[in-house]
C-alpha cells in the first residue's frame, strides 16, 4: 500500500485498502487474521499487561522519549532512519530509495485485521495524555495491529537489506519506532508486537514480486553511488536520539 511522502497522505492511507501501484495484488497479500495471534482477551494476563504498560508510559510525557514518539507520528522514513543509516538522504537525492519505501507497505494486511477485530485504542474512555491529536479518524481506526509499527519494521527490513553494514542500527531504530506507538498511547504493546509480525510477513511476500525486486535493485545501485558523497547525519541530533532511546520505555 502506498504511504506517500506527505504527512496528510500518510495519515489517510494507513486506514485505506489496496492502492493501484501496490507491489502485491489483493490475492497475494498474506492473511493477517490467520498469521497474527488474536488480540489479548479482556481480563487476560496479556490484556492486563497492555493496560499496565499504557499507564506507566503516561508518565513519560514531557521526556525526551515522549518527544521522539511525537516526532515518530508523522516523520518520513529517510528522516527517521538518518542516524541509523549514518547519512542524510532526501527523495531528491535518493529517488529510487524513496520510491521503494513509498510503495512498500503493510497497510492492506493491517486494515483487514483491524476491521476483523475492531479493538479500541487504549486511550479511549480515559483523559490520559497521548502524543498526537485525538481525532475521529484515530479513534475509529482500531488498535490491533499497529500500522505504524508494521510499516516501520518493514522499512527497517528493507533498509537493512540494502545497507547490511548498518543493519543493527537500522533494525534497532525500527523497533524503537514501533515502541513509540505505545509510548504515545495510541496503541497497546500487543498491537505493536503484532505490527512487527505483520511487517515481517509482508517483507517475506514482497521478495517474490518482480516489481519489488526491480525497485530494490535500483535502490541498491543508487545507494552505492550516493552514499560516498552523502552528508553525514547530524551528530548532535543523533546523540540526543541515542540517549532518548537507550533504555526500554517500560
Amino acid at each position: 500500500m502506498r504511504k506517500g511522502l506527505l504527512v496528510a497522505a500518510w495519515l489517510a492511507l494507513t486506514a485505506m485498502g489496496p492502492a493501484e501501484d501496490s507491489y502485491l495484488p489483493a490475492d497475494r497479500v498474506p492473511d493477517g487474521i490467520a498469521i497474527l495471534p488474536p488480540p489479548p482477551a479482556p481480563g487476560s494476563v496479556a490484556a492486563l499487561t497492555d493496560r499496565a504498560i499504557f499507564e506507566v508510559t503516561r508518565t513519560l510525557k514531557g521526556s525526551a522519549r515522549w518527544q521522539v514518539a511525537t516526532e515518530d507520528v508523522t516523520n518520513a522514513p529517510l528522516d527517521r532512519y538518518a542516524c541509523a543509516m549514518g547519512i542524510r538522504l532526501t527523495p531528491a537525492s535518493a529517488p529510487a530509495l524513496a520510491r521503494l519505501l513509498d510503495r512498500a507497505g503493510a497497510g492492506d494486511l493491517v486494515a483487514r485485521v483491524k476491521a476483523h477485530y475492531q479493538v479500541p485504542r487504549p486511550y479511549l474512555g480515559t483523559d490520559a495524555p497521548i502524543c498526537e491529536p485525538r481525532t475521529t479518524h484515530l479513534a475509529e481506526n482500531g488498535d490491533y495491529p499497529s500500522g505504524h509499527a508494521a510499516n516501520g519494521w518493514l522499512e527497517g527490513l528493507i533498509l537493512a537489506e540494502l545497507m547490511p553494514d548498518r543493519a543493527t542500527a537500522i533494525l534497532a531504530r525500527a523497533r524503537a519506532y514501533g515502541e513509540s506507538r505505545a509510548v504515545c498511547g495510541s496503541h497497546s504493546a500487543s498491537a505493536v508486537q503484532a505490527g512487527w509480525m505483520a511487517g515481517s510477513a509482508i517483507f517475506a511476500t514482497l521478495g517474490a514480486t518482480r516489481g519489488f525486486q526491480r525497485d530494490l535493485e535500483a535502490a541498491r545501485g543508487e545507494l552505492a553511488s550516493v552514499r560516498p558523497h552523502a552528508s553525514a547525519s547530524d551528530p548532535a541530533q543523533c546523540k540526543a536520539e541515542q540517549a532518548a532511546l537507550a533504555g526500554r520505555p517500560w
